[in-house]
C-alpha cells in the first residue's frame, strides 16, 4: 500500500513531540532529521551491493531498535550506529544521542529515545517500497520538516533553509532547462545551507547534473549531506567551511568555475572580512570591481558568485534591497558590475518572506554568457503578489508563473515588469532601485456615493475596461444602458 504523505507528515511531527520539551527547534531537529536519514538509508539501501551508501554491518535502523529500552541507549546509539556509519560516507557532525542536557539522564533519555524510535517503527514508514515514480515522497517530507523548523526557530537559527517557492524561480530563470545539460555540468552554492536550492537547480535540469556546495555551520553542511542522499544526490560534493575566508573549492591556486551558481548568503554579513585579505585577495575576487565594506558583505558574496563563474557561466543570489541603491564602495562595485553586463535582470520579492529576516530581499541575475556592456538590466517588481501565511508570506504558484514567464520572454507587463536601457541605468547614476523604474503603485478606488446609495455601476468603470470595448465594439452597448447621468 502507498505510504501517505500526511501519514508520514503526521509521524515525524509525533517525533518532534518526543523532544520538544528538552530543546529548542534549531536542536531537535538533528535529531529527527538523523532518524529520518537513518530508516530511509537502512530501507532503501542495507544489503544492496553497490549502493551509494555504505551500511556498516551492525549500524542500521534494525540495530537501533535492538537497543531501546536498554540503559545506555544514548551512548550505544553514538557508537555502534552514528560513528560507524558516518565515518564510512564520510558524514560528520552528526548529533550526540548520549547528551543528557538536551536528552535528560536517566530512565528520562532511555524513554525519551525509546519512543522516538518507535515512531520510525511504523510499518507504514516503509521507504524500501514507497516510493512512486516522479513523487519524491522522502525529500518532501525532509523539507516540511525544514520548513517548520526554519519558523519554530527564529530570526537567529532559520537561515539555514531556503523558501521552496523562491528556490524554484531562481532554477527556472537561470536557464538550466533549456540547456544540454549532461553529468559534466557543474552546478555550486557558496553559501548551500541544508541544500535546497542546490537540488531545486537540479530537478530543473534535463539530465543529471554534478553539485558542489560549501557551508560554513557544521551541523547544517551535516544536514545539506543528508539531504543530498535523501534526494537521490549521493555524490555531490558538499564541505563545511567558510567561503570567502577559506574556499574549499578550487583548481591549483585559482577558484574553480562552474556552470551555474546560485546562493542565498547571510544578509549583510558584518563579520565576513574575517580571514579574508582585503587588498591582496589571492583569488583576485576584489581586484577587478572594487573592494566590499568590510562591515557589509552583501557585495563580497556577489563578487565571489562572478569570480565562481565560468565564462559562459550564469548564477542568481538572493540579496536585500539595499544593494540595489547603497552608496560608496557599494555604487563603485554596482557601477562596474553593470558597465561590464553581468547584471542581466533584478527580481524585486515581497516582504517578510525568508525565515531569517522580515525585510525585503531581491534576486540578482548574473549572465556572462550573454554580458554585452551597456545592454540592460530587465526588472520585475514582485512585491505584492503573495498570500499570507500565518506570521510569513509566501508566493503562490500564479506568483512564481508571472514571475518566471514575464523574465525569460522578456515580457514588459505595466507596474511589473520592463526592460531597463542602460542609458536610462547611467543617467540615475547606476542606482538600480526598482520604484525608479517601476511605478508600481496602484490607481486609488474611488468609491461612488450615488452609485452605492442608487445602484448600477457607476460609467465611470465601465469606460476603465476600455481594452474590452476596443477588442469588442457592440459589446458595451448589448451589455449596459444608462438608468441615469453617470
Amino acid at each position: 500500500m502507498a505510504l501517505k504523505k500526511s501519514e508520514l507528515y503526521s509521524s515525524l511531527w509525533s517525533g518532534c513531540d518526543e523532544l520538544r520539551g528538552g530543546m529548542d527547534a534549531s536542536q531537535y531537529k538533528d535529531y529527527v532529521l538523523v532518524l529520518l536519514f537513518i530508516k530511509y538509508v537502512s530501507d532503501k539501501y542495507a544489503g544492496m551491493p553497490f549502493a551509494p551508501i555504505t551500511i556498516p554491518e551492525g549500524a542500521g535502523f534494525r540495530d537501533m531498535v535492538a537497543l531501546k529500552g536498554k540503559p545506555g541507549i544514548g551512548d550505544q546509539i553514538n557508537k555502534k550506529i552514528i560513528a560507524p556509519l558516518a565515518n564510512a560516507n564520510k558524514l560528520s557532525d552528526m548529533p550526540d544521542f548520549n547528551d543528557a542536557t538536551k536528552l535528560g539522564t536517566g530512565k528520562e533519555m532511555v524513554d525519551r529515545l525509546t519512543n522516538l524510535i518507535a515512531i520510525f517503527e511504523n510499518k507504514t514508514l516503509d521507504f524500501s517500497r514507497n516510493r512512486a515514480d516522479g513523487d519524491d515522497i522522502l525529500g518532501d517530507a525532509y523539507e516540511y520538516l525544514m520548513r517548520h523548523f526554519a519558523v519554530l526557530s527564529g530570526k537567529s537559527k532559520g537561515q539555514f533553509y531556503t523558501p521552496a517557492e523562491v528556490s524554484r524561480i531562481i532554477a527556472k530563470i537561470i536557464g538550466i532547462r533549456e540547456a544540454h545539460t549532461t553529468s559534466a555540468t557543474t552546478v555550486y552554492d557558496p553559501t548551500c545551507g541544508s541544500g535546497s536550492l542546490l537540488l531545486k537547480v537540479a530537478d530543473e535540469a534535463a539530465a543529471n547534473v554534478t553539485l558542489y556546495g560549501q557551508e560554513k555551520d557544521a551541523a547544517t553542511s551535516g544536514l545539506a549531506r543528508m539531504n543530498m542522499i535523501l534526494h537521490n544526490n549521493p555524490t555531490a560534493l558538499i564541505v563545511q567551511g567558510n567561503t570567502l575566508a577559506d574556499p574549499k573549492f578550487k583548481d591549483g591556486s585559482t577558484l574553480k568555475t562552474f556552470d551555474y551558481v546560485v546562493a542565498n548568503p547571510p544578509f549583510s554579513d558584518k563579520r565576513w572580512s574575517t580571514g579574508v585579505d582585503l587588498l591582496n585577495d589571492p583569488f583576485e575576487r576584489f581586484s577587478h570591481f572594487g573592494t566590499p565594506p568590510d562591515k557589509q558583505g552583501d557585495y563580497a558574496y556577489l563578487l565571489h558568485i562572478v569570480r565562481s563563474l565560468k565564462s559562459t557561466g550564469k548564477g542568481a543570489c538572493i540579496l536585500p534591497h539595499g544593494v540595489l541603491f547603497r552608496g560608496n564602495a557599494e555604487a563603485d562595485i554596482r557601477r562596474a558590475l553593470i558597465r561590464r553586463g553581468y547584471i542581466r535582470g533584478i527580481i524585486g520579492l515581497p516582504p517578510n518572506l525568508f525565515y531569517g529576516t522580515g525585510i525585503p530581499a531581491c534576486i540578482v541575475v548574473v549572465d556572462k554568457e550573454n554580458a554585452h556592456a551597456g545592454k540592460g538590466v530587465f526588472m520585475i517588481d514582485a512585491s505584492s503578489g503573495f498570500m499570507k501565511d500565518g506570521p510569513k508570506n509566501r508566493l503562490r504558484d500564479m506568483d512564481i508563473h508571472k514571475i518566471v514567464d514575464a523574465f525569460n520572454r522578456r515580457m514588459e507587463i505595466p507596474k511589473f515588469s520592463r526592460m531597463v536601457l542602460f542609458e536610462e541605468v547611467e543617467k540615475n547614476d547606476f542606482n538600480l532601485n526598482i520604484p525608479r523604474y517601476i511605478d508600481s503603485q496602484q490607481t486609488e478606488d474611488v468609491q461612488d456615493i450615488a452609485g452605492h446609495l442608487n445602484g448600477g455601476i457607476p460609467s465611470a468603470d465601465i469606460d476603465a475596461l476600455g481594452s474590452y470595448w476596443r477588442i469588442f465594439p457592440n459589446l458595451k452597448k448589448a451589455l449596459f444602458q444608462e438608468n441615469r447621468p453617470g
